[in-house]
């Protein structure tokens, strides 16, 4: 583990923070370069995004203060404290997705629309995102059988981290076949739950709540569930939109 990079007097460079923000550079670059190609103004998809990031933040440390409240109920000056991690997606996920219809809204952005740009760079963000949870030694997996050739415990943050760059890549090829808007989001949403569902199994830090499932396992089934839902209502919105414009 590496949680802290650099420290030089007052200054420290915590390994977390800054994969943290190398994801969202690359994030943000990928976003800016493709948004004409979405008909989105350039200068309104950066400011959706450092509000994506606000959000983001605010709402996965609120899920994991709230799932962790006796602790921060003694110390409440800990809540401040994101050094260490301490952030869980789905909080982040639900609070940014609520900005995001408001920023829709207030723009005047079709948020399909913008959400299908935005797609593989959650998954390329989250994806260097767990490269710092794997350096802070956070989000780390269950003890490993005799047999496992990489350590005492399974590496699910670099099991993580693959995953979320072929999702990346899936989603950005997928971009250019898209069909209806909000194919590409709804797709990520489907292939992230299906994933986290999975890896879930190998965590060792998050307890079993229900059924043998943890937290993170029931919301993930949710989100699977409401995508796949909302996934084939637009496709087969498509399909008859497509179908009467051919006659």
């Amino acid at each position: 583990m590496h949680p802290i990079l650099l420290k030089i007097g007052p200054f420290t460079l915590y390994s977390y923070g800054l994969m943290v923000a190398v994801g969202f550079a690359f994030a943000a670059a990928i976003i800016y370069i493709r948004a004409p190609k979405f008909g989105i103004d350039r200068n309104t998809m950066i400011d959706y995004i450092i509000l994506l990031l606000v959000a983001g933040i605010l709402g996965a440390r609120l899920l994991y203060v709230l799932l962790n409240f006796r602790y921060y109920v003694t110390n409440p000056v800990e809540i401040l404290n994101l050094s260490g991690g301490g952030l869980i997606w789905y909080g982040g996920f639900i609070i940014a997705l609520a900005a995001s219809a408001w920023f829709a809204r207030s723009r005047k952005v079709e948020f399909w629309n913008a959400s299908d740009l935005v797609a593989p760079c959650i998954a390329l963000g989250q994806a260097f995102g767990r490269i710092g949870c794997y350096l802070n030694g956070c989000c780390y997996g269950a003890p490993a059988p005799n047999w496992f050739p990489f350590g005492d415990r399974y590496p699910t943050q670099i099991f993580s981290s693959i995953t979320l760059f072929v999702i990346f890549i899936i989603l950005l090829l997928w971009q250019e076949r898209r069909r209806f808007q909000g194919e590409i989001f709804l797709g990520y949403c489907l292939l992230y739950s299906f994933k986290r569902f999975l890896i879930e199994f190998l965590r060792g830090d998050n307890p079993k709540i229900f059924s043998g499932l943890t937290m993170s396992q029931l919301i993930s089934i949710a989100v699977f569930i409401t995508a796949l839902f909302i996934f084939m209502i637009r496709f087969n919105q498509w399909k008859r939109k497509k179908s009467s414009g051919s006659k």
